[in-house]
This record gives structure tokens, C-alpha cells and sequence, in this order.
């Protein structure tokens, strides 16, 4: 079983890989569809969604351990 520092430690690996892919993208696709905005303007808005994500990936793979604990996979390997 993973601990919970190694969720964490996963979870902060897999957004900060999607962080820079979307942030890349953001810098690309914004202007295609007509958006401008500053370089610290896509900083924030792209650390606030990876904030959220990191969270979402947290507590997700906490709770598949909770539920890979309890039996709730039905028993299956």
C-alpha cells in the first residue's frame, strides 16, 4: 500500500508534468481563439487550476486507498 507522503509525492509529480504541458498549451492556444494575456496573468491562472488539481489527484488517491483497505474491490486482485 502507498503511504501518504508517497501520494502526495506522486500527485505533486503528475501536475507539475500536466502544469507544464498546460501551460505551454495556454501560451499557444490563447491567442489562436483570440485571448491576450500577460505572462503573469497565465502564471496565475494556470497555478490556480493546477492548485485544484493537485487537491482533486490528493484525495482521489486517497480514497481509492480507503477503499482498496475496506475490501471495497470486491476481493479481486
Amino acid at each position: 500500500m502507498q503511504s501518504r507522503s508517497m501520494s502526495a509525492l506522486e500527485a505533486l509529480a503528475n501536475v507539475t508534468v500536466g502544469w507544464l504541458v498546460a501551460f505551454v498549451t495556454q501560451v499557444w492556444i490563447f491567442p489562436v481563439i483570440g485571448l491576450q494575456a500577460t505572462l503573469d496573468q497565465h502564471l496565475l491562472l494556470s497555478s490556480a487550476f493546477t492548485t485544484v488539481s493537485l487537491i482533486r489527484s490528493y484525495v482521489l488517491r486517497r480514497g481509492f486507498a480507503v477503499m482498496e483497505r475496506s475490501g471495497a474491490d470486491g476481493g479481486r486482485p
